[in-house]
């Protein structure tokens, strides 16, 4: 159904972006066709939220050609964007929860009558024929989008997109926080888009339902575009596949895994509308990776094991023992560590100096008679940790929010290791974090578990699970599924994670 003669509705070629000295995309292709689905996929980091901010107008291309239906055009501004037709529907909605349906469709782009006052009907018409165009019933124009389900606040999203002419829509991780009857309408109002004329570019992590919604799939890895491919002569794992790429990562070092007593045991764990049936053990000295993609449930598997939030049913089993973790104090009692995904938010006193991160939360183990700090032991035990993380800085007095990603999130790291824990818990812990940082993280796990410690290590960077871990329990759709070990391939993986049948 592509007439290659028609001119496509954007044409985006030789695009290339730099932030400082990274990369982020070099020489890339896209071209969207007007009616059609393309999806764009790639793995984290390969560029793809880079490319979609060129298209919407947040990031400008260092160099490259943009064509918008056969015109030569400066994207210079999410308006410029918007201007020629360009919108993007993010996860979350971005929608003003007191005001209507109808008022949020025309907020900043009133329908005006000739004397500049707002023309209620007109817009009143308009929204009719935009809920009915997505599947929603006319009422809706006068409802609160506070009290509209999650779904339904994401297709008014679309229709103040569609209001604004949109003639390309962003859909960017749509399904992600959808149930599946949800996806279902979604799919429903995507088709209704295409048949009207839209082009609909759809970044998924999901690849099996491309297959359902997608017309064309441009694959993006390590910054640039690898190809663009009609739908139906893929399948899941080539695209997996072309994801990935052929390298194998072989750096992982062997190390024989001591056969130790188990120490953390999640028995159908549960907690209602996020995850369910999870079963995960880890052994003294041993290093679980639990991977899944964004939105498979993995991230608030972590959070319950250390108490940030609580499971509704199952049993967590500290050495043998049910425990019922209360919150992150508790955790820490019963010997359990942290390092979360969130470290700028959940992780960090960002004004204050590296001493006083690796001190905080050991207040008893610094101070004398249980209230003074000891200062001195205070900088002894920085000093010695900051020698033993590698952490590059001038001095322990230094501010954390000085320094990189990297530096800070072994700081991190380092106030887990004032006391060795039992169980440590790492939530992405390279996220973020420059090349050479992430292998002496990565070092460091390995040695906290050569010393006994269980190692549970939840992430959606995919080689880093295989290059850390000696067993991977893969999440989807909220729940354990196959599990594999550390000579799998980063294709089987991919596949399992993303809902591969064959």
């Amino acid at each position: 159904n592509t007439n290659d003669n028609e001119t496509p509705r954007l044409r985006l070629t030789a695009i290339s972006k730099r932030f400082g000295a990274v990369r982020a995309i070099q020489h890339a292709d896209f071209t969207v066709r007007a009616g059609q689905v393309h999806a764009l996929v790639g793995e984290n980091g390969a560029g793809k939220s880079t490319m979609i901010k060129i298209v919407a107008g947040a990031v400008t291309a260092d160099t490259g050609e943009i064509e918008f239906e056969g015109q030569p055009v400066k994207l210079g501004s999410t308006t410029a964007a918007i201007d020629l037709g360009i919108a993007t529907v993010y996860q979350e909605p971005q929608l003003f929860p007191e005001l209507t349906v109808a008022e949020n469709i025309f907020l900043g782009r009133e329908i005006r009558t000739p004397y500049k006052k707002i023309d209620w009907s007109a817009q009143n018409t308009r929204v009719v024929e935009l809920l009915d165009l997505l599947g929603l019933p006319e009422r809706y124009a006068t409802a609160e989008v506070g009290t509209l389900s999650v779904a339904e606040q994401q297709q008014v999203s679309i229709a103040k997109a569609l209001a604004a002419d949109a003639k390309v829509l962003i859909l960017d991780e749509p399904s992600a926080i959808l149930t599946d009857a949800e996806i279902e309408v979604l799919f429903d109002v995507v088709k209704r888009l295409t048949e009207a004329g839209v082009s609909v570019i759809y970044i998924s992590h999901r690849l099996d339902e491309l297959f359902r919604i997608a017309d064309e799939v441009t694959v993006m890895r390590d910054g640039r575009t690898i190809g663009t491919y009609d739908i139906k002569d893929l399948t899941v794992r080539q695209i997996a596949h072309l994801m990935v790429g052929e390298e194998l990562s072989d750096a992982r070092p062997h190390r024989e895994v001591p056969d130790g007593p188990t120490v953390l045991q999640l028995q159908k764990l549960e907690k209602k509308g996020k995850f369910h049936d999870v079963d995960v053990t880890v052994r003294a000295g041993e290093i679980v990776a639990l991977y899944g993609l964004v939105g498979s449930g993995v991230s608030e598997i972590a959070a319950c094991v250390y108490g940030i939030d609580q499971a509704t049913s199952g049993t967590l089993r500290l050495a043998n023992e049910t425990v019922q973790i209360r919150n992150p104090q508790h955790a820490q009692r019963l010997g359990i560590a942290l390092l979360p995904a969130n470290r700028k938010v959940e992780g960090m006193f960002g004004f204050q100096s590296i001493a006083f991160n690796i001190s905080a939360g050991h207040l008893q183990k610094m101070s004398r008679f249980g209230t003074i700090i000891d200062r001195a032991l205070e900088k002894s035990k920085a000093q010695e940790l900051i020698k033993r993380l590698a952490v590059k800085t001038p001095h322990e007095r230094q501010a954390i929010n000085a320094m990189s990603g990297g530096n800070a999130q072994k700081v991190v790291l380092a106030r887990q290791l004032v006391e060795r824990p039992k169980v440590l818990v790492l939530a992405e812990p390279t996220q973020g974090v420059d090349v050479g940082a992430k292998e002496e993280i990565h070092r460091l796990i390995t040695e906290l578990a050569e010393e006994g410690t269980a190692v549970l290590v939840v992430t959606s960077d995919l080689p880093e699970a295989l290059r850390i871990a000696d067993r991977i329990q893969v999440v989807r759709g909220g729940t354990t599924t196959d599990e594999f070990g550390p000579d799998a391939s980063q294709v089987d993986l991919l596949a399992a994670a993303a809902g591969a049948k064959e």
